[in-house]
């Protein structure tokens, strides 16, 4: 087998047991919350797009924001802002498995950002919060592996 094929065999195959990672970004990009503004959902009551004129990165991962009041308020207190289960859907967590985000199906709970699948999860997620914000805080971050 020539050292190309090898190279190209090595980079498209994962290992067997390879954890997922630990904030959701979608497929082949460091952006989270689909590059919408975790801020804008506390300050705004609503998903906002942020822009990449203001953006920062946290541990590994870029953030957007839709104005510099708000990206400064990330800066000075990200854990207040970040979506919970590293913005993978909180439902699916709770069910003990991942999935992505549609940053439009979204919930705050006790000043917390959870992100949903889709609007029927969302419909799911909402029969039981609580319940689900327990089942979810005892599977994460085990549901990575």
């Amino acid at each position: 087998m020539s050292a190309f094929l090898v190279l190209v065999a090595l980079l498209f195959t994962a290992p067997a047991h390879a954890a997922k990672d630990p904030v959701y970004t979608g497929f082949f990009s460091s952006v989270a919350v689909g590059g919408y503004d975790p801020v804008a959902y506390f300050t705004e009551g609503r998903p906002v797009e942020g822009s990449d004129d203001f953006e920062t990165d946290h541990e590994g991962y870029t953030y957007r924001f839709s104005s510099q009041a708000n990206l400064d308020a990330f800066i000075a207190e990200p854990e207040a802002y970040l979506p919970q289960y590293g913005g993978y859907c909180a439902w699916a967590v709770a069910q003990g498995t991942t999935a992505s985000t549609n940053p439009h199906n979204w919930s705050i709970v006790d000043g917390k950002l959870y992100l949903n699948y889709d609007d029927a999860v969302q419909a799911r997620w909402e029969k039981d919060i609580p319940g689900n914000i327990s089942k979810a805080d005892t599977n994460w971050p085990r549901v990575l592996n």
